[in-house]
């Protein structure tokens, strides 16, 4: 099956401004190019190159993502044969289908160490959980920061270390991270003190939790590093995108034996390993006996940034029975809109709200998805990207709405909505959701009632309800909260529910990283780090 696929990972380049190029001048300022960068861009072929190669970059010069030249097809048999398996085997065997420069072996070894009991706590890595009937819940937050990032950042360090190796590459890989909350300490601990790496994590300042905060600012290794940024998630991202496009930036510290690669699901290294857990989820659906051989699901997905619910999309397209995925936002509420009209218009309010980690105007990963829906034009894609740069909006093509209308559905959740969902489900089914997970039910059982769809769903819950302690308590009725990580202890005592390890290891933990910066600045940070 995977013989033909071979360097399966391409770098978009944009020789007539690949889609990859199109996020990235979408974050710039629209005069940010000049006329001579434009003309030089458009007349670079596209690149292709092995995998190892391609999470080594994790993104190209000139702003190109990573998109696989095929997608792999399974059937029927090789998901049975997943059955019975562990969650390690799976991951190693579905990533074997993409990496075919890297061994079983490598990709076996990298599962277990990603994967084993020192870093989770659930056998299951993802275990499935049911809720009735016809809803189950995919728990993706188990590891070691108590989020679903985990999943992908800590495989991503040893993909990336291999790929050093494979590659001949002798310079240290400075790792630069824009977070909304969760990959940046999911980064943080997943490449802590590895080898020939740094990492720089830049956050919102005043757009994470507090214990999301305290997980970053708190991080161990002697390779770590993290910023707050003054505004919002867009203009640390925005920010970080002009850092990898800076070539002035790049040829100092090259000059200091550094290269950048990325840790955000702009790297493909990221996306990867997400895909894993969406066919794990049909697996254990089948284990289980909750649905049969061949049986639809569907799939609802809190997200922000466009890369959860793309991993699911690429599994769909992989051959896993899914019928509909249902994008579930909250009161930043552009992809919605998208899915739902065919218009991306980021010329609206942001908001901070009490799901932080889909705070997000800027959805990078959608470029992959268009690239996909207009059968890998280019230049349309170009086109969509050209006038979100300009205007900040653009519409597809009614073509790519059948697309959008054949594979997606969404519907999105405000903060009231969001705390009578957290308060329902411990009502109704004794069970703790954080607030992204809340969403996601909410636009379900939206979805539900406008269409009359009862097919089993997965609800992917991303976070452990302990990183958000206040705006659960808040939905559970305690009006008095109690400061610090206190509150870890007021939610267990409310519940129950123990407070996961990671998080209660917080109380002990002093602060190392407390710098905030202006967006304008965040060379300056990097290149203090990298001395």
């Amino acid at each position: 099956m995977n013989k033909r696929i071979k360097n399966i990972v391409t770098v978009v380049l944009l020789a007539a401004f690949l889609f990859g190029f199109g996020a990235w001048a979408a974050l710039k300022p629209a005069d940010s190019l000049s006329l001579s960068e434009r003309r030089r861009l458009k007349q670079l072929p596209a690149v292709r190159m092995d995998a190892a190669e391609a999470i080594k970059m994790g993104l190209s010069r000139d702003g190109g993502l990573l998109t696989p030249c095929e997608i792999p097809q399974i059937d029927r048999a090789f998901l049975e044969s997943l059955v019975n398996a562990r969650y390690q085997e799976r991951a190693a065997r579905v990533m074997g289908l993409y990496l075919t420069d890297y061994t079983y072996e490598e990709l076996s070894g990298f599962a277990e160490n990603a994967y084993g009991p020192e870093k989770f706590d659930c056998d299951a890595v993802a275990p499935v959980r049911t809720v009735d009937e016809t809803t189950h819940c995919l728990e993706l937050w188990h590891g070691p920061t108590s989020a679903f990032k985990d999943m992908a950042l800590q495989m991503l360090p040893q993909l990336l270390s291999a790929a050093l190796r494979k590659t001949g590459e002798h310079k240290t890989v400075c790792i630069l991270v824009a977070t909304s909350g969760d990959t940046g300490k999911a980064a943080l601990e997943g490449f802590k003190d590895v080898n020939k790496t740094r990492i720089l994590v830049f956050y919102p300042k005043d757009g994470v939790s507090d214990i999301q905060q305290l997980q970053m600012q708190t991080q161990e290794g002697d390779n770590v590093g993290v910023c707050a940024v003054v505004g919002n998630f867009d203009d640390a991202q925005t920010g970080v995108k002009r850092l990898f496009s800076d070539a002035a930036l790049r040829d100092t510290l090259a000059g200091r034996g550094f290269f950048f690669s990325s840790a955000n699901s702009i790297n493909w290294g990221r996306i990867l390993p997400q895909i894993v857990y969406y066919i794990s989820a049909y697996c254990d659906l089948l284990k289980e006996g909750r649905i049969q051989k061949g049986d639809p699901i569907n799939v609802c997905v809190p997200t922000g940034n466009f890369g959860n619910i793309l991993s699911a999309y690429y599994a769909k397209e992989m051959g896993v029975p899914i019928r509909k995925l249902i994008c579930a936002s909250n009161r930043n509420n552009v992809l919605t809109d998208f899915i739902q009209t065919g218009v991306y218009d980021r010329n609206r309010s942001f908001y901070n709200t009490m799901s932080p980690s889909m705070d997000i105007l800027i959805s990078s990963n959608l470029e992959r998805m268009l690239f996909e829906f207009t059968e890998r034009d280019d230049e349309a894609v170009k086109t969509y990207m050209e006038e979100l740069s300009a205007n900040g909006r653009y519409e597809v093509s009614e073509k790519v709405k059948k697309q959008l209308g054949r594979h997606f559905a969404a519907g999105c959740c405000d903060d009231a909505q969001t705390q009578a969902r957290i308060a329902q489900m411990w009502k109704d089914h004794h069970y703790l959701i954080d607030t992204h997970t809340a969403v996601a039910f909410h636009v379900l059982d939206q979805y539900r009632a406008e269409t009359g769809d009862e097919t089993p769903t997965v609800v992917v819950s991303t976070a452990s309800p302990f990183k958000f302690c206040d705006s659960v308590l808040g939905a559970l009725g305690a009006t008095e909260l109690v400061q610090g990580t206190g509150i870890l202890d007021q939610l267990t005592a409310l519940t129950g529910e123990p407070v996961p390890a990671p998080l209660a290891a917080l109380k002990d933990k002093a602060v190392r990283f407390d710098q905030v910066t202006e967006k304008e600045h965040m060379a300056d940070r990097v290149l203090e780090m990298l001395k």
